[in-house]
């Protein structure tokens, strides 16, 4: 036993260099980066430093050590994985509160504009478009109805309740006084 203390810890690690991967496979990590291994070494280190031959075989406490502090670094990385994919899901709910585009996928940006329940606003998108489009605006945006309904309220077909809508967001869009509106309009 005096004879491990006396060999110099390079000897020891030449020796015992194999039970780093040993445990890394059996712990089943991938460590592309070499992380798992220095932590490994550095646990082999201590335990040589720490070793009391009258406590047991130096083989078995360096299992002992080397497989524990890989444990507690594979838990370490999964924690810290954990809490950057919570940051990470909470910071894409801050930006983009889920709502997306049916075709491109894309985020919806929140619309800052134009306020649904502000008359003004509505007033002056009112003055700028035909009555027609008026009524697109007002059945489809404002009271959420679908194109059927309003097109059986004002007894035309829904191809002509579509026509209005098109005209009107082509209008709307065009005119830089109502560029808040464009944030709302559906893409229909």
């Amino acid at each position: 036993m005096t004879q491990d203390k006396e060999q110099s810890f390079e000897e020891i690690f030449k020796q015992n260099e194999r039970r780093i991967y040993y445990h890394m496979q059996r712990l089943g990590i991938r460590d592309p980066y070499k992380e798992f291994y220095v932590e490994g070494l550095y646990a082999m280190w201590m335990a040589h430093k720490k070793y009391q031959p009258d406590k047991g075989p130096l083989s078995t406490y360096f299992n002992y050590t080397i497989r524990h502090r890989l444990i507690d670094m594979l838990r370490k990385k999964a924690r810290e994985q954990y809490k950057d994919e919570a940051f990470a899901s909470h910071e894409k709910l801050r930006v983009d509160n889920g709502n997306r585009d049916a075709n491109t996928r894309n985020p919806i940006m929140e619309s800052s504009g134009i306020n649904v329940e502000d008359t003004q606003d509505w007033e002056k998108v009112k003055a700028g478009l035909t009555a027609n489009q008026w009524n697109w605006v007002y059945g489809h945006i404002i009271l959420e109805m679908p194109l059927k309904e309003i097109a059986e309220m004002k007894g035309v077909s829904v191809e002509a309740v579509k026509s209005w809508g098109k005209e009107a967001r082509k209008k709307l869009r065009s005119d830089p006084a109502l560029s808040g509106i464009s944030t709302i309009l559906p893409m229909d």
